[in-house]
């Protein structure tokens, strides 16, 4: 049975809604940023193994930094996890779209592979997403 487990350096950012313009449609600026830099991380983990094409199940750890603005007790709660992050850090549906989006064709053909899905959204003081993607 295949495991992939790594983590992504980076803060997560919500998968922005496709955008209309006279052109057409587009991703916004930022969620592709995000995509590329999450590609990244992906293809390393990855190495030169091919693509996972059977059932998967996948883990993903959102870290999210604590607002500036908080107070330090405030703060303190957040790490401590007596305070959760439920405001003004992204959905956690959106938070998964783009880090999946993003794996397309680099840990899975598509993303319609996982049949599970185990999802966390915590405070840190270092954001980021650990990630792992297990074959079932």
């Amino acid at each position: 049975m295949m495991m992939i487990q790594f983590a992504i350096p980076i803060a997560p950012i919500p998968k922005g809604r496709p955008r209309l313009s006279r052109f057409g449609t587009y991703t916004p600026k930022k969620t592709k940023t995000f995509e590329e830099a999450v590609r990244v991380y992906a293809r390393q983990a990855m190495g030169s193994q091919e693509p996972l094409e059977t059932a998967l199940e996948a883990f993903l750890y959102f870290r999210v930094g604590v607002p500036q603005s908080y107070s330090k007790k405030r703060t303190e709660a957040c790490l401590s996890g007596s305070e959760r992050p439920t405001t003004r850090n992204g959905d956690l549906d959106n938070l998964t779209k783009g880090v999946l989006d993003a794996f397309n064709g680099i840990i899975f053909k598509d993303d319609c592979q996982i049949v599970e899905m185990h999802l966390t959204k915590v405070y840190a003081s270092e954001p980021g997403i650990d990630v792992l993607i297990k074959e079932i």
